[in-house]
């Protein structure tokens, strides 16, 4: 058995030079009102706070962020709903498991050990009869019929900024799944703390939760 029981992880994939992103967003919205002429050195947080606290979300729609997130199939299906956006996901159609493993998701609402018990017995199973396929001459694009929901996958998301605002109303919600949460609360925190004033209005709470839209004003 190969089977690999692994946990979530995101990362920001783009580079980028935070001020640059954020004066490139305030030289944009301000054709919007012909006040080129205000831009200084300290004028962007302020500017870009008043745009995002009066809904004027178009303007962030210039810049965007390319993020990885591993997670399970579950998790994926629910992201790639989201319109606005570019997806390049790993394909049970043309990935064969069976040379390297499986690799699953670990549920962490799991704790009870019976319940666990019964999640790993069935990843085992399902492993199990996806190499037997295999060895049987079926393509993996057969063969993944019998894959878990809890199969880990890499997914590369591209949103705008607005989109990315969008995301996080949602699925960072008392609301959403709990792993997707998992993920998204994780994500959320990476963005605040490189791409300031843009995401500061969310409010992450002690507990994981998110508060929204009451603005935080940090200028």
């Amino acid at each position: 058995m190969k089977l690999k029981i692994i946990k979530p992880k995101v990362s920001i994939e783009s580079k980028f030079n935070s001020e640059k992103l954020l004066k490139n967003l305030e030289r944009y919205g301000r054709v919007c009102y012909k006040s080129e002429n205000k831009i200084t050195l300290n004028s962007t947080r302020k500017f870009l706070a008043t745009i995002i606290k009066s809904g004027h979300e178009s303007v962030i729609e210039h810049e965007k962020i390319t993020v990885r997130v591993v997670c399970d199939r579950g998790v994926t299906h629910e992201i790639v709903r989201h319109r606005i956006g570019s997806y390049s996901q790993e394909s049970t159609r043309y990935c064969n498991y069976k040379s390297h493993g499986i690799k699953v998701i670990k549920p962490f609402f799991f704790i009870d050990k019976k319940k666990y018990k019964i999640w790993r017995e069935t990843m085992i199973v399902c492993e199990t009869a996806y190499n037997k396929l295999i060895e049987l001459g079926a393509k993996p694009q057969e063969a993944r019929s019998v894959l878990p929901n809890s199969l880990k996958t890499e997914i590369i998301i591209t949103y705008n900024l607005r989109e990315w605002r969008h995301f996080f109303k949602l699925r960072c919600s008392k609301k959403a799944h709990p792993q997707m949460r998992e993920i998204t609360i994780s994500l959320l925190k990476k963005f605040q703390n490189r791409i300031p004033i843009i995401f500061d209005d969310f409010i992450i709470t002690k507990d994981e939760t998110l508060s929204y839209p009451f603005y935080v004003k940090q200028l």
